[in-house]
């Protein structure tokens, strides 16, 4: 990646682009990069986007200015990394091209793109400048249609020159969940399942990189699951949903929101969980870990860390886990090992608990052999919760998982939670899908020329265009479908075409 020079107030910075990589394809991850710069006259203000041709709106660009600067710049001299998530404006944006639709069809549920938000990667600089009042401030944001990518660390050789460091941009699935969890570990389960149920939950940490790193590291909890609620990395004052939530006159939100400003405080006390972090502090050998205390405790003025909630979790800790880890601390385990354990840990519980769901779901799939040519395919069956609800006697999460509590009290909140709802949304659109491959599978293998024999021209017509409709939406959808069975299919519609007169040859050509 290189850089050309540009001037600006706060100095010289240096200009995007990517030798051998068309902007086009680049874009396909980064929606543009942007340099904020904190000016006197103006405060935070946008110096340059590249490509110059994008278009943000001027709400967009306010909360990048303000996002892109930490609450407070004590404690941030030198070099910051973080990140952060916006709404993109109503109408803008919103829906995605052909081959974000492949991209998303066949990427994780995790690693797909979002149409309704904006994710911004900060580098954020303080550097000492006596020839500025205020200091030297520099930052290069990167706002993306995924939320799954890191930010890439610049090294500087002058404070004039920003050289991009040759380092390949983390995903979220690189998290060092065990660094950001270590003074939490013994309160994982907790966190899993007020993930899972899509609790409203407060961050409050030390700085933006601990506020960002472990709410990305909470959403990920969940993982394959896709965690369907709001959440912000980081959180302002300044945010344009700042009076959303922060709102008394009605119950928090399903989001999550990682803030560093002490001014939240006060302004979340009524919350129901709230993680505040401190920096982590060694007892012995091992990180001291934050207790959970009741929020009728929670005062204006008290900083001590802690997790503040009256959440009863629904199953037990898994002691084996917490002890494996702790003891990985002792004998100087990398911390990359930890974060697998971790990892695989969560992966596993979320796995047990989705499976059962899975396979209920399944069997509300029609049969194969149901489906044929002439008809409209057969309904889904609906989700009926009670009869899902008997199916863990026999084949409940006790059959993949050795953890003990209360399952189905989880399931039961589980179903009134937003990641149930996307859950079971985006499976039944891959049943409806699957439904339509299917049909036009037994359509494409169907004598149709013997079929309209003796239909008459009204009919026939009909089925000409449904067919077509189908054709279309396979072809435009990508549809898995062998291209050979279209081509019959295509075959077979122009013969039939071809058998009408001559009138209506010429208006379904013309269509």
């Amino acid at each position: 990646m290189e850089l050309s020079e540009t001037g600006g107030r706060a100095g010289k910075v240096k200009r995007c682009s990517v030798p051998g990589l068309p902007w086009d394809r680049f874009s396909a991850w980064l929606e543009c990069v942007c340099v904020v710069t904190f000016d006197l006259e103006l405060g935070q203000a946008i110096e340059l986007v590249y490509p110059r041709d994008v278009r943000l709106t001027e709400k967009e660009k306010t909360s990048i200015c303000y996002l892109s600067f930490p609450d407070s710049y004590s404690g941030c001299l030198g070099d910051t990394q973080f990140s952060f998530r916006i709404r993109q404006t109503a109408g803008h944006k919103l829906s995605l091209n052909g081959d974000e639709e492949k991209y998303n069809r066949d990427a994780p549920v995790v690693l797909q793109l979002d149409r309704a938000h904006y994710y911004g990667f900060v580098y954020f600089r303080q550097v000492k400048d006596c020839t500025v009042k205020r200091g030297y401030f520099q930052k290069v944001r990167i706002p993306s249609k995924k939320d799954k990518l890191g930010t890439s660390p610049l090294k500087q050789s002058n404070q004039e020159n920003l050289l991009p460091a040759p380092m390949v941009i983390p995903t979220i699935n690189e998290l060092d969940l065990f660094g950001c969890f270590q003074s939490i570990l013994i309160h994982i389960q907790m966190l899993w399942e007020l993930m899972l149920l899509g609790e409203p939950v407060i961050v409050m940490a030390t700085s933006p990189k601990i506020s960002s790193d472990t709410v990305l590291a909470l959403t990920s909890c969940i993982a394959p699951l896709r965690y369907c609620c709001d959440y912000r990395p980081y959180f302002t004052i300044h945010d344009t949903e700042f009076k959303e939530y922060t709102t008394r006159t009605q119950a928090p939100p399903n989001v999550i929101l990682g803030v560093t400003n002490p001014f939240f405080i006060k302004t979340f006390q009524h919350w129901p969980h709230i993680i505040r972090l401190g920096d982590v502090r060694m007892s012995g050998d091992l990180p001291k870990q934050i207790k959970v205390k009741k929020l009728m405790k929670l005062r204006t003025l008290d900083t001590k860390p802690g997790i503040y909630t009256s959440y009863k979790t629904f199953l037990h800790k898994d002691k084996t886990l917490i002890k494996r880890l702790l003891k990985g601390i002792q004998r100087k385990r990398l911390p990359e090992v930890q974060s697998v354990i971790v990892r695989r840990h969560l992966l596993e519980l979320t796995q047990s608990f989705i499976i059962p769901l899975e396979r209920y779901v399944a069997s509300l799939m029609p049969l194969q052999r149901t489906i044929t040519a002439w008809k409209n395919p057969p309904q889904i069956r609906p989700f009926i919760k009670d009869e899902f609800m008997k199916t863990l006697e026999y084949a409940g999460p006790q059959l993949t998982s050795v953890q003990k509590g209360d399952w189905v009290g989880l399931y039961r909140r589980f179903f009134k939670s937003p990641n149930f709802d996307g859950w079971f949304r985006m499976r039944y659109q891959e049943m409806c899908k699957k439904l339509e491959i299917l049909h036009l599978e037994v359509l494409c293998e169907a004598d149709l020329l013997m079929w309209v024999r003796e239909k008459s021209e009204v009919e026939i017509v009909d089925l000409v265009l449904k067919l077509r409709e189908k054709l279309i939406k396979a072809r435009v959808h990508q549809l898995p479908v062998r291209e050979d069975l279209l081509e019959k299919l295509e075959l077979y519609l122009e013969t039939v075409i071809n058998s009408l007169p001559d009138d209506l040859q010429v208006v379904l050509h013309q269509h």
